[in-house]
C-alpha cells in the first residue's frame, strides 16, 4: 500500500468516524473486582489500517496523531457509556500528541460531559512511542488533566525511551509494567528482580502497579506471590466489544493458579472480626451513633444492595470531618457515602496471611490503626486489623527461623517433613529429589570449613534459582544434603541445569592447580592419600504418583529418596538415580530404579 493510499484511508476513517473500541478488564486480585477497562482501538475490519500499529504510525507520520486520538477517545467514551461498564476507563494518549500544535485542550472533558462519565472515573494512560524532549510542557499539560480530576497512568514501563524519567517527573497514579517483563517471569529470576524493584519504587512514589500481558497461570501465580494486585492480560480477558461486567466471571481463572508448597495455606479466619456494616444510604448521624455505642469499633464497611463493599468509614476520619463548627448539624442527615473512603483494601477469606501482608505493605496509605475488609466470594464477611496481621506474621517468622537451617536459612527438617506430608495428603504427582555433593568432605579437609560453607551457600543459591516458586520446594536437610520437591514437567532439564550451574559457580573456589588438573589430593577415610574429582552432584529422585500416596508416609518417602541418593553416589561424577513409585509398588526399589 502506497503512502498516498495510506493517507487516503486515514482521512476516510477520520471523516466517517469508522473506529471500533474494544475493552480489556483490569482486575484487582485482592478485592476480586474489576478496577476498570483499557480502551483499545481498531480501524475498519476491511481496511489495511485495521490494526492499531499501522493506523497510529500513519497518523503520526502525517501529523494527525492528536486528531486520531481524539476520535478514539470519542468512540471509547461513547461505547463505555452505552455498555454501562463498571469502574474506571483507561484512555491511551501519546505524550507527543499533547505537545502537537493542533492539540485542543478541554475536548476530553467535553466528551465526558456528553456521555455522562465523571472525570474521577477516567485514567489518562500515557503510551510513549517517541523521545520526549519538552518535559516542562508535558508536566504542564498533565497538571491540567489532574486539576480536572483525571488520574494518570504510565504505560509500558521499561520499554519507552524515558519512562523512568517520566515516572520521576510526573508521579503517575498507576504504573503498567511492560509485558516483556511479565512474559515467562516464573522462569526468569532477572525479571522477578525487575518487578520487585518496580514494586519498591511504586511504594515510595505512592503509585499502584498494573502487570499487563499475563497469559499463563504460572505468571499470575508468581505476580500474586510477589504482591502485584492489579492484573491485565489474555489469561483474564481478551479485548472485546462487550467485556465481562463482573470479576466473578473471571474468578475461575484466578482461583486456578497453583499455590506454592511453602505456603501453609491457612486462610484469614484467625483475623476475622465479624463487625457490623452500614449501607450507603444510611445517614452520617446513624453511623456516628454506632461508633459511640461501641468504643472498640475503629471502622465500618459501607455496602451496596448486593452486600458488596463499596467503601469504608474510619472513626478518626469521621471525627475529624465533624470537628468543624456546625458540621454535625449540617451533615447528620446526609448519607454516609458523602464521608466514606473508597480507598480501602478488601481481601478474600481464602487468601493466605502472606498475600495479605504483602498487599498491606504495598499500600503507601495504609495506616496501622485502620482496618481492612474481609469478603467471602465478594460478599462482606467482616473486618481485619493490620496490627493482627503484623503479630501473626512475626510469630510465623519466629517459627520459620526456629526450623530453618542456620547457614543457608532454607527450611530445615521440620518444614521438610511438613512439605512431604502435604504432598501425600494432596495426592499429587511430584519429584522428590535428594541432592548430595560428591567429594565434599575431602574438599573441606583441604580448603577448610569456611570455604566449605561458601560451597553450601552456593548450592543453596543454585537450587533456589532452579525451582519454580509457584509450585516447588527447596529445603536443607543438613551438611551437604538438600531436598527438592518439584512439580514442573521439565524437572529433568532443571536438574541438569542445576548441575551445570553448580559446577560453573564452584570454579571460583578451587586453587588454580586443582582446577587445571581437574582433581585434588586428600586423605580418605582409611587415612590414605587419594585423588578426588572436583565437586559434582549426586541426585536421588523419587517419582511420586498419586496412586502411590496412600501407601506412603513422609518418613517412608524420605527414606526412598535417601536410598535413591545412595545409588546415585555409587556412580563416579554427576549422576541421577530415579525410583518410580508405580513400579516400586510391585517391585523392590532396586529393580524399580533407573539411572540417568
Amino acid at each position: 500500500m502506497t503512502t498516498i493510499e495510506q493517507l487516503s484511508a486515514l482521512s476516510q476513517i477520520l471523516a466517517q468516524g469508522n473506529l471500533h473500541s474494544l475493552f480489556q478488564p483490569i482486575v484487582s486480585l485482592s478485592e476480586r473486582r474489576i478496577l476498570g477497562y483499557e480502551a483499545l482501538t481498531r480501524g475498519p475490519s476491511n481496511s489495511p489500517l485495521h490494526s492499531p500499529i499501522p493506523l497510529f504510525a500513519v497518523a503520526r507520520q502525517s501529523g494527525r496523531l492528536s486528531e486520531l486520538e481524539l476520535a478514539c477517545r470519542e468512540s471509547a467514551c461513547r461505547r463505555f457509556s452505552e455498555l454501562q461498564l463498571p469502574g474506571k476507563l483507561f484512555l491511551n494518549i501519546s505524550p507527543e500528541s499533547l505537545l502537537e500544535a493542533s492539540h485542543q485542550p478541554g475536548r476530553t472533558l467535553q466528551l465526558l460531559k456528553t456521555y455522562g462519565i465523571a472525570p474521577s472515573q477516567v485514567v489518562i494512560e500515557l503510551t510513549e512511542q517517541a523521545p520526549i524532549d519538552d518535559f516542562s510542557l508535558l508536566h504542564t499539560a498533565l497538571h491540567h488533566y489532574r486539576a480536572m480530576g483525571f488520574s494518570i497512568a504510565l504505560d509500558d514501563l521499561g520499554a519507552g525511551y524515558s519512562s523512568l524519567r517520566l515516572w520521576s517527573e510526573l508521579r503517575p497514579d498507576y504504573v503498567k509494567i511492560d509485558r516483556h517483563f511479565i512474559d515467562g517471569i516464573h522462569q526468569d529470576a532477572v525479571k522477578r528482580e525487575f518487578v520487585g524493584s518496580i514494586l519498591q519504587m511504586a511504594k515510595a512514589s505512592r503509585a499502584q502497579v498494573i502487570a499487563e500481558g499475563i497469559e499463563l497461570p504460572e505468571e499470575l501465580a508468581v505476580l500474586a506471590e510477589m504482591g502485584v494486585d492489579l492484573l491485565q492480560g489474555y489469561l483474564l480477558g481478551r479485548p472485546q466489544e462487550q467485556p465481562a461486567h463482573e470479576a466473578q466471571q473471571l474468578l475461575p481463572l484466578l482461583e486456578a493458579r497453583p499455590g506454592a508448597l511453602q505456603d501453609e495455606g491457612c486462610d484469614l479466619s484467625a483475623l476475622l472480626n465479624q463487625q457490623p456494616a452500614v449501607h450507603a444510604e444510611q445517614t452520617i448521624g446513624e453511623v456516628l451513633a454506632a461508633f459511640r455505642a461501641q468504643a472498640n469499633l475503629n471502622s465500618m464497611a459501607v455496602l451496596d444492595e448486593q452486600q458488596q463493599p463499596i467503601g469504608i468509614v474510619h472513626r478518626h476520619s469521621l471525627t475529624d470531618a465533624l470537628l468543624k463548627p456546625f458540621a454535625t448539624d449540617l451533615l447528620a442527615r446526609k448519607p454516609i457515602s458523602r464521608l466514606m473512603s473508597d480507598d480501602f483494601l478488601a481481601v478474600e477469606l481464602e487468601q493466605s496471611l502472606q498475600q495479605v501482608s504483602r498487599l498491606l505493605t504495598s499500600r503507601a496509605r495504609q495506616r496501622i490503626e485502620e482496618d481492612f475488609i474481609i469478603t467471602h466470594k465478594g460478599i462482606y464477611h467482616g473486618l481485619g486489623r493490620v496490627i493482627d496481621v503484623l503479630k501473626l506474621i512475626t510469630e510465623l517468622k519466629i517459627q520459620q527461623a526456629r526450623h530453618a537451617n542456620p547457614l543457608t536459612l532454607l527450611p530445615g527438617n521440620v518444614p521438610i517433613q511438613q512439605c512431604l506430608s502435604r504432598v501425600l495428603q494432596q495426592e499429587r504427582e511430584a519429584l522428590i529429589c535428594y541432592v548430595d555433593i560428591d567429594n565434599f568432605k575431602p574438599f573441606n579437609d583441604i580448603y577448610g570449613y569456611a570455604k566449605g560453607d561458601e560451597v553450601l551457600l552456593c548450592l543453596a543459591h543454585c537450587l533456589s534459582e532452579r525451582v519454580d516458586p509457584t509450585c516447588d520446594f527447596v529445603g536443607h536437610i543438613g551438611g551437604d544434603d538438600f531436598l527438592l520437591v518439584l512439580s514442573s514437567k521439565d524437572w529433568r532439564k532443571r536438574l541438569h541445569q542445576l548441575q551445570e550451574d553448580f559446577q560453573g559457580q564452584c570454579r571460583r573456589f578451587y586453587r588454580p592447580e586443582h582446577l587445571q588438573a581437574g582433581c585434588f589430593s586428600a586423605t580418605n577415610r582409611q587415612g590414605q592419600r587419594q585423588e578426588f574429582g572436583l565437586l559434582t552432584l549426586s541426585i536421588g529422585v523419587v517419582h511420586l504418583h498419586p496412586q502411590a500416596c496412600a501407601q506412603l508416609d513422609a518418613s517412608q518417602l524420605a527414606e526412598l529418596a535417601s536410598q535413591a541418593k545412595h545409588h546415585a553416589k555409587g556412580v563416579p561424577g554427576y549422576s541421577l538415580h530415579i525410583v518410580d513409585t508405580l513400579l516400586a509398588n510391585n517391585q523392590s526399589p532396586n529393580s524399580a530404579a533407573r539411572a540417568s
